[in-house]
């Protein structure tokens, strides 16, 4: 019968790598379809102007973006976890713009860290017992 390894670093380690396989897909697909939320409210200002309201395709990209970014994690989190972390930050930026999301940014931050802990902990456990 298998046994969950009891080191608990490394079940850390295993929580963290669901997490950031299944939200950051969920999310993904879910700029394709808007149940969870209106996802293009959260675009900046300074965004919007760029896009010139191409609001739902910029929100399909970023949802492809999210999902490779949760099946990169599940492949190869030691590399991944970073990348979700650097984009979580730079959702941050752009959540400290529209000044009308701050609590969501400060959440954010939370999900940035997590992600960034989770490659540190992919550094050690990455592999061992994939």
């Amino acid at each position: 019968m298998w046994k969950f390894p009891e080191d608990k670093a490394y079940q850390a380690f295993k929580i963290l790598q669901i997490a950031f396989i299944v939200v950051p897909v969920i999310a993904g697909l879910d700029k394709f379809f808007n149940y969870l939320d209106d996802w293009a409210v959260y675009l900046s200002p300074f965004i919007m102007n760029l896009i010139h309201g191409q609001d739902q395709i910029v929100m399909r990209i970023v949802g492809l973006i999210e999902i490779a970014a949760g099946v990169g994690v599940f492949f190869k989190p030691k590399f991944f976890a970073y990348i979700v972390s650097a984009w979580l930050g730079l959702i941050i930026l752009m959540l400290l713009q529209s000044e009308n999301f701050y609590d969501i940014a400060l959440r954010d931050l939370g999900l940035a860290l997590s992600a960034f802990a989770l490659g540190k902990l992919s550094e050690k456990y990455g592999a061992k017992y994939n």
